[in-house]
């Protein structure tokens, strides 16, 4: 082989080798196989992705927030608290209309899921006994102390009749069962829990009637003897509907003279007394206070009547009197009863009255004629039915629909000489005795059930 050929042979031997280790040729980028285009929509998804769930998360803050924020007075204490509490109450009263509206359920029968929810099954512990029992045909729930050896010592005793606008509540719940037991406890007491029936299933006066007949079967004196009652030591009480309950109660029996045992006490918490005049000071100022804002009062006070909703509708714009119970207006008349310091900046104008045939306030004969009935609205008796009553205890709140029904009645009950204590919270709101479950515990719940406890100590 020449040197010439050697050469050659080398020289392609050298090609050869290098184009093995030559990386392979790249594809053309076109249109179609570019890796900027290929790729691009995979890197742009992720954000496009996280993109659209912080507008979702920050969309969902800004309804939450929207729903749940109200205009809650600063004076309030733990006002975000209540302000969360009471969007439940909303979103339910929101679906309970939905509901009603597409014929599915009655809003009542919806709302009534509040009552479930807290309820518990009373069970007796080492410091109470809780029994369940009929009186003269109506459900009870007793609560007394348990026995100690040997002692005989007579008790004091507090019929207690549960809130709820008559529609709604049972002494079976959570708050009314723990408030029950501490009464026990701390007075050395017994405790009448009163499971009335409830509207609009029943219709006044039936609540009234069962709460009566288990008050006239309670003060027998032999049925005093069986739970070792002291027969000069008994009370009467009750929170909203019940304080209506307990306040008509208390006025019926003393109008029975041949009444042998009579009640010692009635304590009355922010309780509903009237319902004549729907826009006082208080229906006005509180209209959309959480908790019991005016629609929602209107709306149990037209239940417990009757189902017609011509009824709630005239209520809603105060022209539901007749002339039966104008004639009472007189004894809700708030710019005489109240004092000036709650009329703000409202001026008095008398309710409108339904005149003739097909007038606002003469649906049915039954709810026209309930409007004057004192055992719906015990404000709506003469003084001379007030000057026999037991001592009261009077509790209202600042920030409640009802609470003018409640300062009229201390001004009445106080000129009839009746000896009251009026307990007034500045901060409160209605239904603030019963928020001492978690999560809905509340501060002012704490000192309501103090103050209440501490006079019936005092005063029973």
């Amino acid at each position: 082989m020449t040197p010439s050929t050697c050469c050659h042979t080398e020289l392609v031997r050298l090609r050869e080798s290098h184009s093995e280790r030559k990386p392979p040729p790249q594809p053309r980028t076109s249109a179609r196989t570019s890796p900027f285009v290929f790729f691009a929509p995979c890197r742009r998804a992720p954000c496009k992705m996280r993109l659209g769930s912080i507008v979702l998360i920050v969309a969902l803050c800004s309804f939450t927030a929207y729903y749940v924020y109200e205009p809650v007075p600063d004076e309030i204490e733990e006002r975000w608290k209540l302000m969360l509490t009471n969007s439940f109450f909303r979103s339910l009263s929101h679906l309970a209309d939905l509901c009603e509206l597409l014929g599915l359920k009655d809003y009542m029968g919806v709302m009534y899921f509040i009552t479930l929810a807290e309820r518990v099954v009373p069970v007796s512990d080492e410091l109470v006994k809780v029994t369940e029992e009929t009186f003269d045909g109506v459900e009870v729930v007793l609560y007394q102390p348990q026995q100690k050896g040997g002692d005989a010592e007579l008790l004091r005793a507090v019929i207690y009749l549960h809130g709820g606008g008559w529609c709604l509540g049972s002494s079976r719940m959570s708050p009314y069962d723990l408030l029950a037991r501490k009464i026990v406890t701390e007075l050395d007491a017994v405790v009448l829990s009163v499971e009335y029936r409830l509207a609009p299933a029943h219709h006044f006066p039936v609540p009234y009637e069962d709460v009566y007949r288990v008050v006239k079967h309670f003060l027998q004196k032999g049925v005093l003897a069986k739970y070792s009652v002291d027969p000069g030591r008994v009370a009467v009480s009750g929170d909203s509907a019940g304080g209506n309950l307990a306040a008509a109660v208390s006025q019926q029996l003393q109008q029975e003279p041949g009444e042998r045992v009579r009640l010692k006490a009635q304590a009355l918490i922010y309780p509903v007394l009237q319902a004549l005049d729907l826009n006082t000071p208080s229906y006005q100022q509180n209209r959309d206070m959480p908790i019991l804002p005016r629609t929602l009062m209107v709306r149990f006070w037209s239940e417990y009547f009757t189902s017609d909703k011509a009824l709630f509708r005239a209520m809603m714009a105060n022209t539901h009197n007749n002339p039966e119970s104008s004639s009472l207006l007189k004894f809700v008349n708030w710019s005489a009863f109240l004092p000036e310091t709650y009329h703000k900046k409202y001026n008095y104008t008398a309710p409108a009255v339904a005149k003739g045939a097909g007038g606002a306030g003469v649906w049915m004969d039954g709810p026209s004629r309930s409007l004057a009935d004192p055992r719906a609205s015990p404000l709506l008796v003469p003084d001379s039915a007030l000057r026999a009553l037991p001592k009261a205890y009077v509790l209202t709140c600042e920030y409640d629909v009802l609470r003018d029904d409640g300062i009229m009645y201390v001004t009445r009950l106080r000129s009839a000489g009746v000896e009251v204590t009026h307990e007034h919270y500045d901060t409160g709101f209605h239904g603030g005795l019963m928020f001492t479950v978690w999560p809905t515990d509340f501060l002012i719940a704490r000192r309501m059930t103090s103050n209440y406890i501490n006079w019936l100590e005092k005063n029973l």
